[in-house]
């Protein structure tokens, strides 16, 4: 199959085209006009080794992305030099109606990845994409674009993922899950993890705990080597987030888990944030500005669903109490204590106040809900790396969905890798306060949850009655169908993370019904 046609290789890059590689170095700490630009370059293998993928999908946009890596684990494997990448899109897969053509340069500054933020588009429709650079040839991605603002749709269907350690077992999940009938994928944060190698792992990570933007860099090219992952990734856009081990596990702002100074944990967080931005679908309003980077943002679809898709860890106080598992101490209560930082959390309560849609979708990282882990009277326990440890926090966002009332608000949840369905209340102590959205809570593709205890958790559910589901045995991801009068989630289960051709099954199915806050059994 021709890419495009034979004059298509002396296209010239239009003005956006121009602009948006001007916009990219604008950013960059080394101009990369002092890079010769390489036309005809010469692989040591397939340059397309690590897929294609779409993102942020917009009404008349979206954004395509690719990354060079002929040597994919060893750097990448790229000259130090800039390379035209052509890139089109088509209405069709066999790639015949191209609507929209141009080049980008892919720089050594962005590890020689592009993120082309195609306009123009129609909306609410499918489009497929492919690139070009000298005579290596992508795989064919497919897209699809919003639907405008304000119009009438009748249905929607996402899914959404977290946690996929590769040590742990393989991506069967995303197997499925590129076979499913959907409109999109959020994936909510741990897309990698930066832990050195297990020698029980059925596959390992490559060199130790990753430090610097050359370890970042391998640790995503060898996530993305993953066929089930490229798969997922080619079939639909992705809406994108981070959670903690993207930079270091339960980091907070620029506070590291073990005693890193702050200057050498600023750096390591640039060199992580850099890493995500070159491995994401991401616009150039994303790109990160040495250790701080632009995530948090809103997708709408017509006036069926709008996604607030948060940071709940580059701008949160450090967890308090010592983190982890424990009665709470005063600083839980801490009126200042934060998850989202306070320009994000107005910018929230301001998209849910002025949002005309039917389903209102919180898209964050660690559980909403309260829940007590110790079933033995006293003292209770709580997990200080989630919403628990930043009670005030919680208490604001919830009186402000029992005051405002924005329409049916739905919290996705990934980090804990196990199912939950929660109701959440004005005030988890009183069973009988008013229920003011649901949560679902996603468990992992592949991150373990500890066996020792499901059976601790599992006793403390009768003294946490708003939560109606647990199950931390199967590992997957949750399906999301969406109309106007129903909103249904269904907990996929793959039947094993150790066989790569492991079946799936629906766990179990919970709905919402419009105007009734709360979760039932479908």
């Amino acid at each position: 199959m021709e890419f495009i046609n034979s004059n298509f290789l002396t296209t010239q890059c239009r003005r956006r085209d121009f602009l948006l590689v001007a916009g990219f170095f604008t950013g960059l700490a080394v101009a990369s006009q002092w890079h010769p630009v390489k036309a005809q370059t010469r692989f040591s293998g397939y340059p397309f080794s690590l897929g294609v993928t779409s993102g942020d999908p917009l009404p008349d946009s979206v954004v395509l992305w690719t990354r060079l890596a002929p040597d994919p684990l060893n750097g990448g494997g790229m000259p130090p030099v800039n390379v035209p990448v052509q890139w089109q899109i088509a209405r069709d897969e066999n790639m015949t109606q191209v609507v929209q053509q141009g080049t980008a340069l892919a720089t050594p500054e962005l590890a020689h990845s592009v993120h082309i933020d195609v306009r123009g588009l129609e909306p609410d429709r499918w489009y497929w994409y492919q690139f070009k650079v000298s005579n290596e040839v992508s795989p064919v991605g497919r897209t699809r674009t919003a639907a405008a603002p304000f119009s009438s749709i009748q249905k929607f269907n996402f899914a959404f993922a977290s946690c996929q350690d590769w040590q742990n077992g393989f991506y069967t999940a995303y197997k499925h899950m590129a076979e499913e009938d959907l409109d999109l994928v959020v994936h909510l944060g741990d897309y990698i993890y930066e832990y050195g190698p297990r020698s029980d792992a059925p596959r390992q990570h490559i060199g130790p705990e990753i430090i610097t933007l050359a370890d970042y860099r391998n640790r995503y090219a060898l996530y993305r080597t993953d066929a089930n992952l490229q798969a997922a990734h080619a079939n639909f856009p992705w809406a994108v987030t981070w959670d903690d081990h993207e930079v270091d596990n339960d980091y907070a702002n620029f506070i590291p888990e073990d005693d890193q100074s702050r200057e050498a944990f600023e750096r390591r967080r640039a060199n992580a944030y850099q890493a995500y931005y070159e491995h994401m679908p991401l616009r150039l309003s994303s790109l990160p500005k040495q250790a701080s980077m632009l995530l948090y943002r809103r997708l709408t679809f017509g006036d069926l669903a709008q996604f607030n898709i948060l940071d709940t860890r580059q701008y949160r106080t450090d967890q308090p109490c010592g983190d982890g598992f424990k009665p709470r101490c005063d600083a839980a209560l801490d009126a200042k204590a934060t998850m989202t930082g306070a320009r994000q959390e107005a910018w929230l309560f301001r998209g849910l106040e002025k949002s005309s849609a039917r389903w209102n979708v919180i898209a964050q990282q660690t559980m909403l809900a309260q829940f007590d882990f110790d079933p033995r009277p006293g003292i209770p326990v709580f997990n200080m790396d989630q919403w628990d440890g930043y009670v005030a926090a919680r208490q604001r966002l919830l009186n402000f969905l029992e005051q405002r009332q924005p329409s049916n608000p739905v919290v996705i949840t990934g980090d804990i890798h196990s199912s939950w369905v929660h109701d959440l209340k004005v005030d988890f102590n009183n069973p009988l306060s008013a229920t003011v959205g649901t949560e679902f809570v996603g468990t992992s593709i592949t991150s373990d949850f500890p066996t020792a205890s499901i059976a601790t958790v599992q006793a403390a559910l009768t003294d946490n009655p708003h939560t109606k589901f647990f199950n931390a045995t199967y590992r997957g991801y949750v399906r999301c169908q969406l109309t106007r009068e129903l909103w249904q989630s269904d907990y996929r289960a793959v039947s094993s993370i150790l066989e790569e051709k492991a079946t799936i099954n629906t766990l179990a199915s919970f709905v919402v019904e419009n105007g009734q806050p709360g979760a039932k059994r479908a």
